[in-house]
Formats: structure tokens, C-alpha cells, sequence
């Protein structure tokens, strides 16, 4: 029989390290969303890193807006973005305050409140597919701008917080290229998952959009 994961919140200090520290870390732990409804937790498995102004695929690489200034710190805190005119997709900040750098949660099994967010995701087929990608990941747990900038280490009063789960072992996660994203970032080997985990999402390749003439 395994252990129950660890119900211990995660510090601020876990945050306030390298992306690429950050970022395998994150596997196996536990996110919980807090909702009028009732709450979510979600079992993290799989991970983008993005180092901010030094990294292509970054949407900080060009510098500070309005809209990525939660992606600057303090570490500790979301950052939430609106895609493709649908969809929200949902990151942790980390590493120092002013550095600009984050986790994108790609992935991950809904083990608290499936219900609800079987209701949000009503074309999931099964379980497994109720988080199974970042925007999927994002509707499951409610998850809009409206939480960009939000204190995971605020306490149990936040809507958003982090514990320390079951932690993944080097042995049984994997990397590679991160997915969808092209130019000069496409190459970096920052996206980690737990290997074989069937909430894990497919990896695709970048595929340019076509301009329409």
C-alpha cells in the first residue's frame, strides 16, 4: 500500500530557485484549487520550464507588459494568460523577484473533485483526459486571468496553493523539446512528465499558422 501525499503546503523558498530546478520538482505534487463549489486537487504530471527574457519561447522574452507582469515575481505567485481567443493556461512563477521565469502546468490527474470538473470538461471521455493538457487542465480547475497574480503561499484562504504531494523520482520522469513552440526555443529539453502516465499529453511539434492571402 502506498503513503498518502504529503499534506504539508510548499514555501515560498521551494519557488525561489532555478526554472529548470522547479520545474521536475513540481512532479507528483499537489495543486489545490479552491472554488465556490468545492475544492480540486490535482496530482501534477507533466511540466513546462520557461526562463524568461534570456529564453525565446518566453512570453517575457521581449520584455515587461501588462500582461505578462505576474511572470517578474515574487516567486511563489501564478501567472495566468488568455490563448488563442479561448483558453487560459495556468503557470507557477519561480526564481527571484524581477527575473522573469515560470512553469507552465501541462498535465495532471484530478484526485479531488472530479465531479466538478467533469461538469467544466463535458467532452472528456474518461477520467484521464480531464486535465490531460494545459487548457484543459485550466477549465477542469476554473481557471481564468481573474487568478493571475495569486499567492499560492497566502494560506488555506487562497484559491490557488501547492503541497508537497508524492514528490516523482528522477527514475520515473522523462524530458524533451517543449511542445508547440518553434524558432530558437523550440529545441530546449524543458518540458517533463511522468513517464508512461496516462494523463500526460501528446507531444506535438510547432506548426506554423497559415496567413491567409
Amino acid at each position: 500500500m502506498s503513503a498518502r501525499p504529503d499534506r504539508t503546503p510548499l514555501p515560498r523558498s521551494f519557488f525561489d530557485r532555478p526554472v529548470l530546478t522547479v520545474a521536475p520538482d513540481l512532479l507528483g505534487r499537489t495543486l489545490v484549487r479552491r472554488t465556490t463549489e468545492g475544492p480540486l486537487e490535482l496530482r501534477i504530471t507533466e511540466v513546462e520550464a520557461y526562463e524568461g527574457e534570456s529564453d525565446p519561447g518566453s512570453h517575457a522574452y521581449r520584455g515587461r507588459t501588462a500582461r505578462n507582469a505576474s511572470m517578474f515575481g515574487p516567486p511563489g505567485h501564478a501567472y495566468v494568460y488568455f490563448i488563442y481567443g479561448m483558453w487560459f493556461s495556468l503557470n507557477l512563477v519561480c526564481g527571484p523577484p524581477g527575473h522573469a521565469s515560470g512553469v507552465l502546468l501541462r498535465a495532471g490527474e484530478v484526485t479531488v473533485g472530479a465531479e466538478l470538473a467533469a461538469k467544466r470538461r463535458i467532452s472528456a471521455r474518461s477520467p484521464r483526459e480531464l486535465a490531460k493538457g494545459p487548457a484543459r487542465l485550466a477549465t477542469a480547475l476554473d481557471v481564468d486571468r481573474s487568478l493571475d497574480g495569486t499567492d499560492l503561499c497566502a494560506g488555506p484562504d487562497s484559491p490557488l496553493s501547492l503541497l508537497t504531494g508524492t514528490p516523482t523520482s528522477a527514475d520515473l520522469m522523462s524530458s524533451g523539446p517543449r511542445t508547440g513552440v518553434g524558432g530558437a526555443g523550440a529545441a530546449h529539453p524543458y518540458r517533463f512528465w511522468v513517464t508512461h502516465d496516462p494523463t500526460v499529453s501528446p507531444y506535438r511539434a510547432h506548426a506554423p499558422r497559415r496567413r491567409s492571402t
